[in-house]
């Protein structure tokens, strides 16, 4: 087993081996993971923070030693606080990083960084505000940056830089937590799942106070959460339909 780390400000993580293929999701600077199969110009790879697994450009990251990833692997998280930051090459070149950016790698790259840093986990209460952070951020699929979010990258970000894990997808989060039953039952901070005609979760946002509710949809959003689902402020329209609320935290 070969393993990786991302030593860019951040690489995509696609379906296929191309350029062109669909991307699911991005890897964020200092990002480990293990690399389960290798092309000429391509490896597959698997997240060490959330599991997922795509392909990456060869040329897009570091290799690294197993026992150093397995002790940066278990160690609580260091990221950078800061909606953009940068870190300092060895040859003093600039590399650009994105809030969420892991730190606990960057003496082993020899990279210098002087910036805010998170390394804790804060109340339930602290969601909220980090997630007004990403507010207009346009949507991107795949996404997970203040420059280009989806609704789950968006959720995962938010919760990440709070010091708690979730999955990727929304698919994969519904399987986390609580269940509520209703919607007076929840707090901010609040998982709100919904699902499209098939039954299928295609959709997240995290829940405010009085009803409303913060997610990505065409950007970082707030718009009122009712029995039926999200109803868009804008166009007076439900655009969403509620399948069920879960309490992570």
């Amino acid at each position: 087993m070969k393993y990786g780390i991302c030593n860019l400000s951040l690489i995509p993580l696609r379906v296929e081996a191309a350029d062109s293929s669909e991307l699911v999701t991005q890897v964020l600077y200092g990002e480990l993971f293990k690399i389960l199969e290798s092309r000429k110009k391509w490896s597959r790879i698997r997240l060490a923070f959330d599991g997922y697994q795509g392909w990456v450009d060869n040329k897009q990251f570091a290799f690294i030693e197993q026992e150093h990833y397995m002790n940066f692997s278990k160690q609580n998280p260091i990221l950078s606080e800061d909606l953009v930051d940068m870190v300092t090459t060895p040859n003093n070149q600039i590399l650009s990083i994105v809030m969420g950016s892991s730190l606990n790698t960057i003496v082993h790259l020899n990279h210098l960084f002087d910036g805010r840093r998170i390394a804790q986990k804060f109340p339930k209460n602290n969601l909220i505000e980090t997630a007004l952070l990403y507010l207009n951020t346009p949507y991107l699929w795949g996404g997970k940056t203040p420059f280009g979010i989806d609704c789950s990258g968006f959720t995962q970000m938010v919760y990440k830089l709070n010091g708690y894990k979730l999955k990727r997808d929304a698919s994969q989060q519904v399987e986390q937590g609580e269940a509520l039953s209703f919607i007076e039952e929840s707090e901010p901070g609040d998982l709100a799942f919904f699902d499209n005609s098939e039954g299928a979760i295609t959709h997240v946002g995290i829940i405010m106070k009085d009803h409303y509710i913060i997610h990505a949809h065409g950007k970082v959003r707030i718009d009122r959460l009712d029995h039926t689902g999200i109803f868009n402020i804008d166009t007076n329209l439900h655009t969403h339909t509620l399948r069920v609320i879960k309490r992570i935290v």
